[in-house]
């Protein structure tokens, strides 16, 4: 999984209003990419897996995931907010930071089971948290989520 993420997978100073903002911005930023040949698709995935549960966890972060035959490989796309925005989260707290999981149907229950929880994993480090927090530098990001995916 090294270099899994890559820096242009990362967007930051983005000015989003709520999360519908944020789901659109990742599923319109996975078209492009490459990811998906759907943003729409990926969307409603997004909304889908959202009207389950919340995805806000702590401290500002949320880990929204899609499961979707029109995504193609499985991704993770940041995205860095200038501003919280109302989420539903452990915490109660607004969130302006999302690291998305974009995962094709096919690998749910593989792929998509080991990025949730090596992100999960991630977030309960302050360390992390705190570094995600504290840069705008999209390399910094990229290879802090790639070195925590990898660790075992």
């Amino acid at each position: 999984m090294s270099g899994f993420v890559s820096a242009d997978n990362v967007f930051v100073g983005q000015s989003l209003g709520s999360r519908e903002d944020f789901l659109h911005f990742i599923s319109d930023k996975a078209a492009e990419l490459g990811v998906t040949d759907d943003a729409s698709a990926v969307y409603d995935a997004f909304v889908a897996r959202e009207e389950m549960g919340e995805t806000g966890m702590t401290d500002g972060f949320a880990v929204p995931h899609a499961k979707s035959s029109a995504i193609k490989d499985p991704a993770i796309i940041v995205v860095k907010n200038d501003h919280a925005v109302k989420w539903p989260s452990f915490d109660d707290k607004p969130v302006s930071i999302a690291i998305s999981l974009l995962v094709p149907d096919g690998e749910a229950g593989t792929s998509h089971i080991r990025l949730l929880s090596k992100t999960a994993v991630l977030l309960m480090k302050d360390a992390f948290k705190n570094l995600i927090q504290g840069t705008d530098d999209v390399q910094a990001i990229a290879d802090a989520i790639n070195a925590g995916i990898d660790e075992d």
